[in-house]
């Protein structure tokens, strides 16, 4: 889906862009990343760098606020996180910020071809753990769905319900429907932590012997639901691993829920939205919801 701010980028608009801002990589390879993802184009600058631009431009302070973030972080967490190297500025031809970060290693992911799918759902646990015992003074609520906000749950009912019913005749409307309302009635006792709220495989990087090298994108963080960063149970990892995954987090069953929950919503809202514009995407959430469904209710 192609929003009506949405501007084009290519490879000579980012050589331009690097070469008049950074002239000190303006020699460097440059080459599109492929990726399936709806919020910023990639480009793979040299051997050490990568250049990101948000397909809708914004002037606004969002990139210095990540650069600073992704400082504050980095220390407390088991594996590489992105790192702001520069900002550039906006111009005539890009009308918004942009930035150059550190390139990271590794693969990302698929569920069906894991390498070492215990040693990856030990290392998941692991950066869970270590994020939400982070204790930092900056306590922004994650983003989830259209907004900041500290409710894992009621603000995304909405558009959760109509993106199942836009889905009538694709998938089981009305078992997705009952998985989540039981989702949605699990309590919640407000206890705020650290999250990522976006542990998809394209945010992960993995090595060749399937162990996690590396966590990306970390424009949606901050303080919320524990229930947030329970993607990789119904992304990710396969059905016999799940419970390792959830004891090693020491997961209650109402938190365990919502995060059900939170998985079928963004699977759902993603799939109503590009089913015809984006087909890795819609196929991956196909994948998402099937998992979800087959889950004991």
């Amino acid at each position: 889906m192609r929003h009506a701010d949405q501007v084009d980028i290519d490879t000579p608009l980012v050589r331009e862009l690097v070469a008049a801002q950074f002239p000190q990589w303006a020699a460097l390879p440059l080459e599109p990343v492929d990726s399936s993802g709806m919020v910023n184009a990639i480009y793979r600058l040299g051997s050490d760098l990568s250049v990101r631009l948000p397909f809708r431009p914004s002037t606004a302070d969002i990139v210095h606020r990540e650069q600073e973030k992704l400082v504050a972080l980095a220390p407390y967490l088991p594996v590489a996180i992105p790192s702001v190297e520069a900002i550039g500025s906006p111009t005539d031809a890009y009308p918004g910020v942009w930035s150059v970060h550190r390139w990271l290693t590794g693969t990302h992911p698929a569920a069906d071809a894991l390498t070492n799918p215990r040693g990856l759902a030990t290392d998941l646990a692991a950066f869970v753990d270590a994020f939400r015992r982070i204790d930092l003074p900056d306590r922004s609520p994650v983003y989830l769905g259209e907004r900041r906000t500290r409710d894992s749950m009621l603000s995304i009912d909405s558009p959760t319900r109509k993106a199942i019913g836009d889905l009538e005749g694709l998938i089981d409307t009305r078992a997705a429907l009952a998985s989540w309302e039981e989702s949605l009635a699990a309590p919640y006792d407000g206890r705020e932590v650290w999250v990522h709220s976006d542990l998809t495989p394209g945010n992960l990087l993995v090595s060749a012997e399937g162990r996690l090298t590396a966590v990306l994108d970390f424009e949606t963080c901050g303080v919320g639901d524990p229930a947030c960063d329970l993607f990789p149970a119904w992304h990710l990892l396969p059905a016999t691993l799940r419970d390792e995954f959830r004891a090693a987090l020491d997961v209650d069953d109402a938190t365990w829920l919502r995060g059900r929950g939170r998985a079928l919503s963004q699977a759902v809202i993603v799939l109503a939205a590009h089913q015809d514009t984006n087909p890795v995407s819609a196929n991956y959430a196909r994948h998402v919801i099937s998992k979800v469904l087959a889950a004991p209710r």
